[in-house]
This record gives structure tokens, sequence and C-alpha cells, in this order.
């Protein structure tokens, strides 16, 4: 089957850090709808290839596109205006705010402002059923996560870049997490790229996975496809039966 256009693409992407090579000559792509995994071994580079797609790092050289055109001077908070979205492996909730006035700081956090039925809109899609006036210190892990997922689905992004969303959670959230990612692709034709580390999840919600080693792509496929290819068995699962994962 034919994949659609790219909305995403990072381009021979390479990043230097303290004068070591982090990431070496990385291509990828998305297109609207369709889910891309990342995983890889502990010091694999997931992490940083995210703060480039993101914004919040320049890499040495390649490019960034988003919807045909160059992003990667762009820094983080203006592709976040143009339809990026990024969560993080770690779901830092502002600990002295409520749930309603975490939503009130990101409907005003840029323009257009938005309204607290586009807030309501957010909670209701990620299924955030809390109290206004909680305080998101209160919150359990997934709670968090579907708040910060909230305000960025508010803003009706293109694109998600989502890092470990399963982490920290139990198996019945697990599926709460592998629903909704399957909705936004599916049914609302967001393009997600995705670092996981649960094969169970990826193994549902993934069109693609690309496995990463030492700041390369060392295969990219399906997931049946990666899981014969011996290189991703050296790399990655022999490494993870020892307990070397990474975020």
């Amino acid at each position: 089957m034919r994949r659609s256009p790219a909305l995403f693409a990072g381009e021979s992407i390479s990043l230097d850090l303290g004068g070591r090579e982090i990431l070496r000559d990385i291509s990828l792509s998305v297109a609207p709808g369709e889910v891309l995994g990342i995983i890889g071994p502990n010091g694999a580079g997931k992490t940083s290839l995210f703060e480039v797609l993101s914004g919040r790092m320049r890499p040495k050289s390649g490019s960034v596109r988003f919807r045909g055109s160059d992003v990667t001077a762009l820094p983080l908070h203006a592709r976040a205006r143009l339809g990026i979205g990024r969560t993080y492996q770690t779901p830092v909730v502002p600990d002295e705010l409520t749930v309603g006035q975490t939503f009130k700081a990101a409907r005003q956090a840029y323009k257009p402002y938005l309204t607290r039925f586009d807030a309501e809109y957010g909670a209701e899609l990620v299924g955030l059923d809390v109290d206004a006036e909680e305080r998101t210190s209160s919150l359990e892990t997934l709670n968090r996560r579907k708040l910060l997922l909230a305000c960025l689905l508010m803003r009706r992004p293109a694109l998600l870049l989502m890092d470990e969303p399963a982490a920290g959670l139990i198996n019945s959230e697990v599926d709460e997490i592998d629903h909704l990612i399957r909705m936004l692709s599916k049914e609302m034709n967001v393009a997600i790229i995705i670092v996981e580390h649960r094969i169970e999840l990826l193994e549902t919600i993934a069109d693609r996975v690309m496995v990463m080693d030492a700041g390369e792509v060392i295969s990219e496929g399906s997931l049946a496809d990666i899981l014969a290819d011996p290189k991703v068995h050296a790399a990655y699962f022999e490494t993870v039966e020892e307990g070397a994962l990474d975020g």
C-alpha cells in the first residue's frame, strides 16, 4: 500500500554534544494519521533525536521539515504554534496550580487565546475526569499525562512527538493510552512519532518501527520485520534482557 506524502520529516540529521557524536545521519518521516514507533537500547539517542525534532536543539547538520517548509531554525515554541506538540517521559505538571488554572495557563500561553470550551474539549478527548479545583500535585501519573496531553490537544496539533507515554503506568492504564493514540491517529488523522519500549503497545498502534543504536538507525519496517532482524536482536533485545532500557 502506498504511503501518503510526509507531513513531517527529518533529513540526514547529525548532532554533536561536547565534542561527542550523538546522532549520525538520521532520516525519518511520518504522514498524517500514521504512527511511527522508535525503539533502541540505553544511549541510542532517542531522546536527543526528539530534542532536535521538537526544536529544543539545533542539529550539527541535516534539516527538519513540516508541511513542506524547513523549520530547522525554529525553536520549540514556534514549532508548537505551527501544530507540533510534544510530550515527555516524566509528566511534570505545575504543582502549585489547580487543574483549572493549568488549563487557563495553557489557553493563554500564546495567541490566539482559547476559551474554557477548548479546554473542556481537550479534557473530554483524553478522558480526563477530575475536579477543576484539584491541585495537579495530587494527580496520579495517568491523570498527569492526560492533563498535559489535553493542554496540547485543545490546540489541534497535526503532529505529536510522544516520549514513552506508557512509562509508570499499569496494564489497564496502558490500554487507555493505546486507545487514545489509535483514536488520534486513525480518527483525527494526527501524525504521531512515539518513543516506547513496550513492544506490546507498539504492536497495536505502530504502522512502522524504527530501531536506533549508538546514534544511528539500524533497522526500519513493520514490527514483524524488525523482530526478525539479527542486528536488532544483537543491539536491542539482548540488551533489554539485561535490564538496560532507557527513556
